[in-house]
C-alpha cells in the first residue's frame, strides 16, 4: 500500500494506491473516488455493540472497505477543510478525538475507550477512540496539523478543542485556565496538560471556536 497527500495543510486529499488483494477501511462519507478495480462494502466493523460505542465516541456506526481486485487508486478526503497525516502503527496504540480517524489498514482495531471525567470536561465526550495494532493510520483536521514532541519539555499544555490525536504513552490531567475569571473569559476554559514521553498532534483550528463564532450570526427564525 502507497499513498500520497496532496494540498496540504489547507486542503489535503489522500490517495492511496492499493496493490492486487489489499485494502483499506475508511470512515463514512470520507470517499471521494476510486478505480473501478476497487470494490467498497459497507459494514458495522467489529460487530453491532462495538459500532454503537465507535458511534458514541463520534465516528459513523458503519465504516466502508475498499479492497483491490486489482491494482487501484482510492481518494479520501474529511469534512472540514485541513490536513491529514499519516502514522504507521507498530503493535502500539494511539488516543484519536472525535471526528479526526479518517482511514487505516482494516487490521487495525479502531475502539472506543472510557475516559472518565477528564475526557468529559475536555470536551471530547465520554469516549476516546483508540486506534492499536500495525499498520497506516491516517488522520485528519481543521486546520493545519504540527507533532509536538512532548519528551523534550517539562510538561505541555493544549486547549482541547485543538488535539488530533496523543500516544498512549502519555499521560494527561484536564484542567481549566487559571482561576474561574480566565475560565469564563479567557476564551481558553479547559486545557490538557501533558506529560511523558511520547508525541502530541495539535489541530490550527478548533470546531468549537467556529461554531462559537458562526451561531450568534445565524438569523433566528421568530414564531
Amino acid at each position: 500500500m502507497e499513498h500520497e497527500i496532496s494540498y496540504s495543510p489547507s486542503f489535503s486529499l489522500l490517495t492511496v494506491t492499493l496493490d492486487q488483494d489489499e485494502s483499506i477501511r475508511a470512515e463514512s462519507g470520507a470517499m471521494v473516488s476510486h478505480d473501478t478495480t476497487i470494490d467498497m462494502e459497507t459494514n458495522a466493523t467489529g460487530g453491532f455493540l462495538k459500532s454503537l460505542a465507535r458511534s458514541l465516541g463520534g465516528e459513523s456506526f458503519f465504516q466502508n472497505t475498499f479492497h483491490a481486485r486489482a491494482p487501484g487508486e482510492v481518494q479520501l478526503a474529511s469534512v472540514l477543510p485541513g490536513d491529514i497525516v499519516h502514522r504507521e502503527l507498530d503493535d502500539e496504540a494511539l488516543y484519536v478525538q472525535s471526528t479526526s480517524y479518517i482511514a487505516g489498514d482494516p487490521a487495525l482495531d479502531i475502539d472506543t475507550e472510557f475516559g472518565g471525567a477528564k475526557s468529559f470536561l475536555g470536551g471530547e465526550g465520554l469516549f476516546l477512540l483508540k486506534a492499536a495494532g500495525s499498520g497506516p493510520l491516517f488522520m485528519s483536521s481543521y486546520g493545519a496539523i504540527q507533532a509536538v514532541d512532548v519528551s523534550d519539555r517539562d510538561d505541555f499544555v493544549v486547549d482541547t478543542g485543538h488535539i488530533v490525536a496523543f500516544e498512549e504513552s502519555l499521560n494527561f490531567t484536564v484542567r481549566r485556565v487559571g482561576g474561574l475569571k480566565s475560565t469564563l473569559v479567557s476564551g481558553e476554559g479547559i486545557v490538557c496538560r501533558f506529560s511523558g514521553d511520547g508525541t502530541v498532534w495539535l489541530q490550527s483550528r478548533s470546531q468549537g471556536a467556529l461554531l462559537a463564532w458562526l451561531i450568534p450570526k445565524i438569523p433566528q427564525r421568530s414564531n
